[in-house]
């Protein structure tokens, strides 16, 4: 079985290659085997909305820290050698513990989302966090994420672009891997992003109506997951079912049996 820090190592390499890292987020065991065994899967994404969902919470820190962590580290076992990066929301109040909570149970990157605190306020927490990882000895995916899109409402959108700029660089000077920029970003936001904080530096999240993912190669986007809407992906093909069941159907013709 390959190490913790080893799969850290391997984690930072995908994110540094050439190629754009595309991890497909999972919510638990079942997902995290499904995923983990198809061609082409190189890393494994969680996402605290899905797990949240998953075990009858809202997103937004509702779930315990203790359950939380229990289930990205179930999904850590169950992706064997593969590397995991779990979202860990804001720390639960406690960035460093957290981060080096999820390195005991075998997490080796994490989202980081700083819900447009106060900048100062948002690079301690990344500082904690780093701090934790070095603690560790594990070369941590730190991937810092930002809300000021997110939250941006109606907000002069160059001047969203200049505060997530800023919160950035803020970020990566302390210590973070990557800088995450969840929303629907077009491409010449992206390739302000990339220009500003650096190639293989930026990450984004797959939407409805997000750029393609070949742009987002060429641009220098280090890694594309997709949060929530793998669920979404999984729910709706549940709902479809009992939708076309209760209309006198069955299952769909193509259903595989993976699990």
């Amino acid at each position: 079985m390959t190490s913790t820090a080893d799969k850290a190592t391997a984690l930072q390499q995908l994110h540094a290659a050439p190629d754009l890292l595309l991890v497909v987020n999972v919510w638990d065991a079942i997902t995290a085997k499904v995923v983990a065994e198809t061609p082409g899967t190189t890393a494994l994404a969680t996402a605290s909305h899905g797990i949240a969902a998953a075990h009858g919470y809202d997103d937004g820190e509702n779930i315990p820290r203790d359950e939380m962590i229990a289930a990205v580290g179930l999904i850590a076992r169950t992706a064997g050698d593969l590397p995991v990066t779990a979202d860990l929301e804001a720390g639960y109040g406690d960035p460093g513990g957290t981060i080096a909570r999820a390195i005991d149970v075998g997490i080796v990157g994490a989202n980081l989302e700083d819900q447009v605190k106060p900048l100062r306020e948002a690079v301690q927490a990344v500082e904690a966090a780093v701090a934790a990882a070095e603690k560790a000895g594990v070369d941590f995916v730190l991937n810092a994420r930002t809300d000021a899109f997110l939250k941006a409402g109606d907000k002069d959108p160059a001047a969203v672009l200049d505060d997530a700029i800023e919160r950035g660089r803020a970020y990566l000077d302390a210590g973070a891997s990557n800088f995450f920029v969840p929303g629907k970003l077009d491409e010449t936001q992206v390739g302000r992003l990339v220009e500003a904080l650096g190639e293989r530096k930026v990450n984004l999240i797959g939407i409805p109506g997000s750029i393609p993912l070949k742009t987002a190669q060429e641009l220098g986007v280090a890694r594309v997951s997709y949060g929530p809407w793998s669920q979404n992906v999984a729910l709706t093909a549940l709902a479809e079912l009992a939708e076309d069941v209760y209309r006198g159907g069955g299952l769909p013709e193509g259903t595989r049996k993976l699990n």
